[in-house]
């Protein structure tokens, strides 16, 4: 299968090369724009060749690059050097071009304002007012008397449902005197049983109560 033939790719164009815009005319504008459409063109190439030569220096830096690899790679750097270099020249020269055409009267035509479609400025700004003015004090209003009617409601509890709840307090409280005294106590007796076998071993073991007989007989004469 015969493959197609690929076309050479188009030589750089040399500087001080005149537009010709085919569809607008040579208006001032036309060759202003057409001319910052090459600056820029020119700029993503450069960014474009700067990319790929960092490529180059990274796989140079290899240390397992082969030396045929390695030669190559050199030759395509210095290439690629040269097409920079090239291609720097080409932006100054746009880059004069582009004032030069910026110069002439009409060249740089202002963007017309953006219309609004909606409705103006000026709704906005007295519907902001009439939110400040008019709807914030009467929703302060509105809640200020909802708390008031809440706690109108809390304070008005029968006088029965008071007393109960004064009546649980005083047994809730006298519950809790009444626990502490509790556990009072049981420190108290747990004190005692723990020093008990202290004291009895400080004052000895008691003696044996002696039995009525050996008494009588202590008594009686022999």
């Amino acid at each position: 299968m015969q493959q197609p033939v690929l076309a050479p790719p188009a030589p750089p164009m040399p500087p001080g090369a005149r537009f010709t815009i085919v569809n607008g005319g040579e208006s001032p504008n036309a060759i202003y724009q057409a001319r910052v459409a090459q600056r820029k063109e020119l700029g993503d190439q450069l960014e474009r060749l700067n990319d790929a030569r960092q490529d180059l220096s990274n796989r140079l830096a290899d240390p397992d690059l082969a030396k045929a690899d390695k030669a190559g790679i050199e030759g395509r750097i210095a290439t690629m050097d040269a097409r920079i270099a090239e291609v720097d020249k080409q932006i100054a020269n746009a880059d004069a071009q582009v004032a030069q055409a910026a110069g002439v009267p009409g060249a740089i035509v202002e963007p017309p304002p953006i219309e609004r479609n909606g409705p103006p400025e000026e709704v906005f700004v007295l519907g902001g007012l009439f939110i400040v003015v008019v709807l914030l004090p009467i929703s302060l209003a509105y809640a200020r008397r909802i708390w008031r009617r809440s706690a109108a409601v809390v304070s008005s509890l029968p006088q029965e449902v008071m007393d109960r709840l004064t009546r649980l307090d005083q047994a809730v409280d006298a519950i809790a005197v009444e626990v502490e005294r509790i556990g009072e106590g049981q420190r108290f007796m747990t004190r005692v049983l723990a020093e008990k076998p202290v004291g009895a071993a400080a004052l000895g073991a008691a003696p044996e109560p002696r039995s009525r007989n050996a008494a009588v007989e202590e008594r009686e004469p022999r």
